[in-house]
């Protein structure tokens, strides 16, 4: 099966590295026309260089409301359209117990991976998905889905983009809005959890391995494809067989 994106056009924010940048690399490899973005220029400019295809970048904070209004706003400039927004930027600056959590960073971490995303909807609906149907993919974790220990605080906001992912798929379809919720993936955000666990948890795994950023771009590129037109309101675990091996967290 050939998934194709050809003639549409993508947003990916937090695209500059991991998860995000291979959603990019592949949805642009499939055809659509990408914006990637991320808070940092340069960073973008230098993950572009291994995408293959036609890609723009647009430095912004996923957790600034006006930033996600302008970035929608240079995507449509620029490719006159906007048919994919992938909210993928995270942030986790606190890993503790959770009502150790100060205000401070209790406040970035929902700004981040929660308040964000919901606008950065806002404004891609209102810009043109509305009146030009298309997909929302929301990137959660599976700490969304459990209760675990230290994470609490990013497994909340995680839960709540669940939640909101099944909420907008009701309101604002025929646009659908779907989301993934991965297990331990290797990537730099996820560096303390790999130098203390990773190795554990992958012997663990009925599949033997931790997850590769390029896993969660294939179901990405498949959701955000006609072959999975529908599908909307659901979130997709992938984590390897976490779920289904007992002690394997």
């Amino acid at each position: 099966m050939e998934l194709r994106l050809d003639g549409k056009v993508a947003l990916v924010t937090g695209a500059s590295r991991g998860i995000g940048k291979a959603i990019a690399t592949h949805f642009a490899a499939a055809g659509a026309k990408v914006m990637i973005s991320s808070r940092k220029h340069d960073a973008l400019v230098e993950a572009r260089k291994d995408m293959v295809g036609d890609v723009e970048v647009f430095a912004a904070n996923a957790g600034d409301v006006d930033a996600g209004r302008a970035c929608v706003s240079a995507t449509i400039e620029r490719f006159g359209a906007l048919d994919i927004l992938v909210n993928n930027a995270a942030t986790n600056p606190y890993m503790g117990p959770t009502l150790g959590v100060d205000e401070s960073r209790y406040d970035k971490t929902f700004q981040v991976n929660l308040r964000g995303p919901l606008f950065w909807c806002k404004a891609a609906w209102e810009g043109h998905l509305k009146a030009h149907p298309g997909v929302i993919i929301n990137i959660a974790s599976v700490g969304g889905l459990r209760a675990e220990g230290f994470l609490g605080v990013y497994n909340l906001t995680k839960a709540a983009l669940i939640h909101m992912t099944r909420q907008l798929a009701g309101e604002i379809g025929p646009t659908r809005v779907v989301g993934i919720a991965p297990g331990l993936v290797k990537t730099d955000f996820a560096s303390v959890l790999l130098e203390n666990y990773g190795e554990k948890m992958a012997s663990q795994l009925p599949t033997g391995r931790l997850g590769e950023p390029e896993d969660i771009a294939n179901l990405a590129l498949f959701l955000a494809s006609d072959k999975a037109s529908w599908i909307t309101g659901e979130t997709y675990v992938i984590d390897g067989g976490a779920g289904v091996r007992s002690g394997a967290m």
